[in-house]
């Protein structure tokens, strides 16, 4: 009976001591743990206004973003069974209201399929209609045209100025719609191309231009086309602060002609031309001719090549239009300044033997040369 009774009173005590620490519990629990001190946000600042030229880019951007393209390729690479399936990205801008769209050339220039994104709608299927290699320029078009296409507000390049503001937008690594600003930091540049060519007065920006924003809009202040974006230089491969872009007065003149008829004049007059190393091995300052096609403006004009198994000079370049050539870039550039159905002088050498002759400037395109 003793030991019952002194297990019940072990119980109530228990009961007790657990009813206390129930109704105690947030002093209990103070014992063991310290309690965080309650916080509450912090005040907000008023900001006031957005300044004028935040309003202005602002304003820039939501304008101009509904004008500019995303572009997908796909490229079959390799023969056989080693073909693979290339994708790319690049920008571009809607040039009009029939829904062609202006690119870089080596955005699209290998592409078996291609499609465009707009705003934030499903990817849309388009179709190269012209080329320009020679410029980094080519056309695509919509194959289905949406409505209320936003065509970009052109403007013009030949009155830049170094230091003036520049906004490039487009898809940089894959990110739609990104918008970077800088100024104009040099004009005049020329840019290689993959055919030996070069562009003529290129935009130099330090906007911010990576892989994925070629083809898309360099804009003034007034979300104006100013160029097209096109390449960088670069030892990583992304932005340095140096971007080029194609001046608009050269793609408003190019884009046309392409929408036209899908590619450019290549002005010409027939012949074939030895390149530096070779001309400087024949000891020649000029333009070595080593081949005239048979019925061309050169031929026609008695223009003769070297023939160097049989040790026959030929004819040497040196001028056109009393202007000096020294190469075939310039040669290629003084004939497109003539222009295709207008007649060049040409300043030419056979030895030590100066003559000037008048040749016709023809299409090689269209005469397939």
């Amino acid at each position: 009976m003793r030991g019952a009774s002194a297990s019940s009173l072990l119980s109530l005590v228990l009961f007790i001591a657990l009813l206390y620490v129930l109704y105690n519990q947030s002093s209990f629990d103070g014992l063991f743990t310290s309690r965080p001190e309650e916080s509450t946000p912090r005040t907000v600042e008023s900001r006031g206004d957005l300044s004028s030229s935040e309003k202005s880019v602002i304003n820039l951007f939501e304008a101009s973003k509904g004008s500019v393209a995303y572009i997908f390729t796909e490229s079959v690479q390799g023969q056989m069974f080693f073909r693979r399936v290339a994708e790319g990205t690049g920008s571009g801008f809607i040039w009009d209201d029939q829904g062609h769209i202006v690119t870089n050339a080596h955005v699209v220039g290998s592409a078996n399929k291609i499609r465009v994104q707009l705003d934030d709608s499903e990817p849309l299927p388009a179709k190269l209609i012209g080329i320009a290699p020679s410029y980094d320029l080519a056309v695509i078009r919509l194959i289905s045209k949406p409505k209320d296409l936003r065509p970009i507000p052109v403007g013009v390049s030949k009155d830049l100025k170094v230091g003036q503001s520049v906004f490039a937008i487009g898809n940089p690594f894959g990110l739609s719609k990104t918008l970077t600003s800088g100024i104009v930091s040099a004009l005049g540049r020329t840019l290689p191309v993959d055919n030996g060519r070069e562009i003529p007065n290129v935009i130099q920006t330090d906007a911010a231009i990576n892989p994925g924003n070629s083809g898309g809009p360099l804009l003034d202040s007034a979300g104006r086309l100013i160029g097209v974006n096109t390449a960088i230089l670069s030892k990583s491969g992304t932005s340095a602060g140096v971007g080029f872009a194609i001046p608009v007065d050269l793609v408003n003149q190019i884009v046309p002609q392409l929408i036209e008829r899908g590619s450019l004049p290549r002005p010409g007059i027939g012949v074939a031309v030895a390149d530096e190393s070779l001309a400087r091995r024949l000891g020649v300052k000029g333009i070595a001719i080593m081949g005239v096609e048979p019925g061309s403006p050169a031929d026609k004009a008695g223009l003769k090549a070297y023939d160097l198994q049989q040790g026959i000079q030929g004819d040497v370049v040196v001028a056109v239009n009393s202007k000096p050539v020294a190469n075939v870039n310039e040669l290629s550039k003084a004939l497109e300044g003539v222009g295709v159905g207008n007649k060049a002088k040409l300043l030419v050498l056979r030895g030590e033997d100066p003559r000037e002759v008048e040749v016709d400037v023809i299409d090689l395109e269209r005469q397939g040369g």
